[in-house]
């Protein structure tokens, strides 16, 4: 399978590290530096390649960032959603979309495990909102155009080449150097941490099985992809200690504008309709990073 990637390469973290994982990937995938937003390039893009299935992961992510650059996600995660839709409905012979939106749309949820069912009306964030919009763009689409769309709302992923914006990768930064970690509302915080080897398993099935919805069934679908288990503040912290070596000195902080205390996934549905079953504890994949973190930085 020959596959294109698409990246603008922005600068909202290092991007050196964007371009570490370029050449991390196979020969066979060709990437091309393009905004998602800037439709008349992106439609260009698809009508040279004419692809075959589309998979959109690209947004402007992090829910606290989305408190200091309101319009960035305006533009990246509206925008662009939308720019990819357009340019998928107007490629003949595409099989389905798959895309990305995320478990920040079930806000401060009461209920768990986050079950796909349950009303999704409360975002405690401008970047849930932008997701949760996605997710509405989409199903007009999949009712106007017969557009055939599998929606993933992505748990916690975590692993090598991550965020350096999201916990586990700060706490292993701030332990390697000696530095205090801060723990926000005082620790009583837990994640359902999805390491990144599970969502590609995830993400490949649904590429390869072309989605049969009911007669009169709208041609989207929203599954989560997590890992049925989540995971305290304080494991975390405990496991990347263990992984590391050393024991970390915590600053208790309150809680941050638009987090979430807690997440748990319910991934029934897409292991029914899929197989998906996560296969990678955080005993063994918060170690994995770690290793790997210390080689790339040579630490």
């Amino acid at each position: 399978m020959d596959v294109v990637g698409v990246d603008n390469f922005n600068a909202y973290y290092d991007t050196s590290l964007k371009r570490a994982r370029i050449k991390a990937l196979p020969s066979q995938v060709k990437v091309v530096e393009l905004d998602i937003a800037d439709h008349e390039a992106l439609m260009a893009l698809f009508k040279s390649e004419t692809p075959d299935i589309v998979v959109h992961l690209a947004a402007q992510a992090g829910v606290r960032y989305s408190l200091e650059q309101p319009f960035a996600y305006a533009q990246s995660n509206l925008v662009g959603h939308l720019s990819v839709l357009e340019a998928c409905r107007h490629t003949p012979g595409l099989s389905h979309l798959v895309y990305a939106s995320s478990s920040s749309v079930y806000g401060e949820s009461d209920r768990a495990p986050f079950s796909e069912d349950q009303p999704v009306t409360a975002p405690v964030s401008l970047y849930a909102a932008t997701k949760r919009a996605d997710e509405l763009i989409s199903d007009s689409y999949a009712h106007l155009y017969g557009l055939k769309q599998i929606g993933l709302r992505f748990f916690t992923v975590y692993g090598r080449f991550g965020r350096p914006d999201m916990a586990y990768w700060l706490f292993t930064e701030k332990m390697l150097k000696g530095q205090p970690i801060r723990l926000f509302n005082g620790g009583k915080m837990s994640r359902d941490m999805t390491h990144v080897s599970d969502v590609v398993d995830g993400v490949l099935a649904i590429v390869r099985k072309q989605p049969v919805f009911e007669i009169g069934e709208r041609t989207h679908r929203i599954y989560n992809i997590g890992n049925n288990r989540p995971e305290a503040l304080e494991t975390m912290v405990n496991t990347i200690e263990a992984a590391i070596g050393t024991q970390a000195e915590r600053i208790l902080e309150p809680m941050q504008p638009g987090d979430v205390t807690r997440t748990c996934a319910d991934i029934s549905r897409i292991s029914a309709d899929y197989g998906y079953a996560p296969q990678t504890p955080i005993s063994e994949g918060l170690p994995d990073f770690v290793d790997w973190y210390r080689t790339f930085f040579d630490i």
